[in-house]
């Protein structure tokens, strides 16, 4: 029997099942802000996390690292965009907007240094990515059923003391398919979360072969992942895959290449037997683009952001003042971000996302377990496909990707800081010589 106790990852791990298995339409009951349990608990991470700091015996660790330090700089930028914002009058949708997204922001920050400092080590933070892929092939599983049965199983995941703020659970149509939404907010959210779960529950399903276990249920779940994002009808799910396995081809052997170049086709071939006119549907999302109401809608507002980059160009309006309802979607994340963060918080968020990037290429270049070496590729895969989502859609307005985004983030912090704990320091070379 293990006597593994409760840890850092564990605590995230149930965040991790709010965030992705209570739907994301639920808020808690009694508050004014419309606030998730997943952000609530996000909040409680930071408490818990800021405690440890304090101490020397809990085992969370302290000192630099540049995950770490990419997550305070985001945390400083947000706090300054909102003093700033709020130093003087705001119309009352809009204060209140500031209020609201301030304190999701630092939930979803609090889980990143909960991660990248709480999680102890390569055996915890496997566990903690493995329990994340598994809840992600969930999500998939409730919106294939969405796509292919119309039965929606959110609409009997009822938690007391929660509240919707929407009547419906987000299936919406293109063309004659049924978009489903999982338990995320929106289709293009759920086809993006679907897409980060690629790359993840193709490590496992490769490292269970390679090991000689039992892989059937690892290649299960890619399967179901790989659907949910391509029944999600999303561009950016689409594109996010594509550039994800890009990576992934990068990183692979020769033999896993041609592997999973022969799957994927196989994999297309039985989609478009089991569902007739998808894969036409997904081809005619590109083929159309420059005729598609929907990009026409998104790059009209563009004008009207334009006049308030000018006004706000260093610290921007502040951080959830452009309503959509408002102002008008702006549907890409960079570009919200200069609007109400300013150029300062759009290099800042470019460098969070880069320094998660780095984090974990390091470990490549550190590590000689070719298992660390497929892990770290694969955290790479994922935020890219992050990276690629904000410029396709307002990324960081939906909780679900958002809170995944923080997580990636934090965990190639811990997959770093782990993998020098274990690398040997080389002696000095007089040392040596000695």
């Amino acid at each position: 029997m293990s006597d593994q106790r409760a840890d850092g990852a564990t605590l995230v791990c149930v965040f991790l099942l709010m965030l992705l298995m209570i739907p994301a339409r639920l808020v808690i009951s009694g508050i004014p802000m419309s606030i998730t349990p997943a952000t609530l608990a996000g909040l409680g991470l930071g408490v818990i996390w800021f405690c440890c700091q304090l101490v020397t015996t809990l085992g969370v660790a302290k000192g630099r690292n540049l995950a770490r330090t990419a997550l305070f700089l985001y945390a400083i930028s947000q706090l300054a965009t909102y003093g700033y914002a709020t130093r003087n009058y705001l119309p009352m949708d809009e204060l209140e907007g500031a209020d609201r997204t301030i304190v999701v922001v630092f939930g979803t920050i609090c889980v990143g240094i909960a991660v990248c400092d709480g999680v102890k080590n390569l055996a915890r933070l496997d566990m903690l990515l493995k329990f994340m892929t598994v809840l992600i092939g969930v999500v998939a599983f409730i919106g294939f059923l969405q796509f292919a049965l119309a039965f929606d199983l959110t609409k009997y995941l009822a938690v007391p003391g929660l509240r919707p703020v929407t009547d419906d659970g987000f299936v919406l149509e293109r063309a004659t398919f049924r978009r489903p939404a999982g338990t995320t907010g929106h289709p293009i959210e759920f086809g993006v979360v679907c897409a980060i779960g690629v790359p993840f529950a193709a490590h496992y399903a490769y490292r269970a072969k390679e090991a000689g276990q039992k892989a059937g249920k690892w290649w299960l779940c890619l399967a179901i992942i790989a659907a949910g994002a391509v029944v999600s009808l999303s561009r950016s799910a689409i594109l996010g895959m594509c550039l994800g396995g890009l990576v992934l081809l990068i990183g692979w052997t020769g033999k896993r290449r041609v592997q999973a170049l022969i799957a994927a086709a196989g994999f297309l071939v039985v989609l478009r037997l089991v569902v007739p006119g998808l894969i036409g549907t997904l081809y005619s999302l590109f083929d159309n683009i420059s005729e598609d109401p929907s990009i026409e809608g998104r790059t009209d507002d563009y004008e009207s952001a334009g006049e308030q980059i000018a006004k706000h160009y260093l610290l921007g309006r502040g951080n959830g003042t452009y309503l959509s309802e408002k102002y008008g979607p702006l549907d890409n994340q960079y570009l919200g971000t200069l609007v109400q963060n300013g150029y300062i918080g759009l290099i800042v968020l470019i460098f969070l996302f880069l320094a998660g990037m780095y984090s974990a290429a390091r470990v490549r270049a550190i590590s000689a377990d070719p298992v660390v070496r497929d892990l770290a590729l694969s955290l790479i895969a994922a935020q890219s496909i992050v990276a690629l989502g904000a410029a396709t859609f307002d990324l960081l307005w939906f909780s679900t990707a958002t809170g995944l985004t923080f997580v990636l983030v934090g965990a190639s912090g811990a997959l770093l800081r782990a993998v020098k704990a274990q690398t040997p320091v080389l002696p000095p070379m007089w040392e040596a010589v000695r």
